[in-house]
């Protein structure tokens, strides 16, 4: 492997790192769990993303061949995420949950 694909795998496991931190943090941090549930659907999504893409890469530029296992976890990942985000947020809006007064779109002020 090459210096510039092992910079390439470097760069997309370090952006994948911050990302989940991100992540993370966001989900810890943030007021109610509206804003909350950004964390792990889009940072950590995104993070747990570019690991797994460099795994791939690493792993296929090596000659090992391309993992289908990956990539269906992958495909899997960014398809799931959405939908259970959109499942919980609107389980949370049927049950009233409460959400910070700035928190934008505040549907129980009105």
């Amino acid at each position: 492997m090459t210096a510039a694909l092992e910079i390439l795998v470097s760069v997309l496991l370090v952006m994948g790192g911050g990302f989940a931190l991100v992540g993370a943090i966001g989900l810890a941090r943030l007021p109610d769990f509206y804003t909350r549930l950004h964390g792990p659907t889009k940072a950590t999504t995104l993070g747990v993303g570019s690991i797994v893409l460099a795994s791939i890469l690493f792993f296929y530029l090596k000659g090992e061949g391309l993992a289908i296992s990956e990539v269906l976890l992958l495909i899997f990942l960014f398809l799931t995420a959405p939908v259970s985000a959109n499942m919980l947020s609107k389980a949370a809006m049927h049950i009233r949950a409460k959400a910070d007064e700035d928190t934008r779109g505040n549907l129980w002020d009105q």
